[in-house]
């Protein structure tokens, strides 16, 4: 690489490094104003004085404070969702279900703010996006996965986002009494229940009297 090019890859990293503090100061000054607010009574000057990054620098990257919410939001759902691809976990573990459970109960004040604000109907829309799209992924990369045909792997991906979600809901009305660990081998039993694809009856008959296969193949 002429010397040149390694210049600019170390000025674009530096300005990536800047970017990312940036962003994170923003971010965690919104998490900290939603504990002691509602989200409705926080401004863009609020988050401004509490970071300490100037207004230009805010509209630089963000376009209002809800931009800012739901951006921090899905950047955390999109680390979690994609860790164990990321990672090339060889488990059979489709979410890192116990490292998303211990986090929220760390942030049990933050999700109570989430929950006062109104603004979990979002988050919760946002959060099956991403482990949707993470989960359909570990679905190709595990080995047990193989034989689900690819419209049923996205369904299938799509089903047990939303039960990870209303999983994640119902443990933490109940306070939380059952530990993370205990949660993910749940999730997990649960799922590959649902994920593990068999040709059902119901399958061979379709495919009798129409010529298709309700899973697609």
């Amino acid at each position: 690489m002429p010397p040149s090019s390694r210049n600019l890859e170390r000025l674009d990293k530096k300005e990536d490094q800047r970017v990312r503090r940036t962003r994170d100061r923003l971010g965690d000054a919104l998490v900290e104003l939603l504990v002691e607010k509602p989200f409705d009574a926080i401004t863009v000057q609020h988050v401004l004085e509490r970071a300490g990054v100037s207004r230009s620098t805010f509209y630089t990257h963000y376009r209002d404070k809800n931009d800012l919410f739901l951006s921090d939001v899905g950047e955390f759902f999109e680390g979690m969702a994609t860790a164990l691809s990321r990672f090339g976990d060889k488990s059979e573990r489709l979410v890192p279900v116990q490292e998303l459970f211990a986090h929220i109960g760390e942030a049990r004040p933050f999700y109570d703010a989430l929950v006062e604000s109104g603004r979990m109907p979002d988050v919760i829309q946002l959060g099956q996006a991403h482990f949707s799209r993470g989960i359909e992924q570990r679905l190709k990369e595990i080995p047990r996965a193989s034989t689900i045909p690819p419209d049923r792997r996205s369904a299938i991906a799509h089903g047990l986002a939303g039960s990870l979600f209303s999983l994640l809901t119902w443990w933490i009305q109940r306070g939380m009494t059952s530990s993370p660990e205990e949660m993910d081998k749940l999730f997990h039993r649960l799922g590959w229940t649902g994920a593990d694809w068999r040709p059902s009856n119901l399958d061979v008959a379709v495919k009798l009297r129409t010529g298709k296969n309700l899973g697609g193949a």
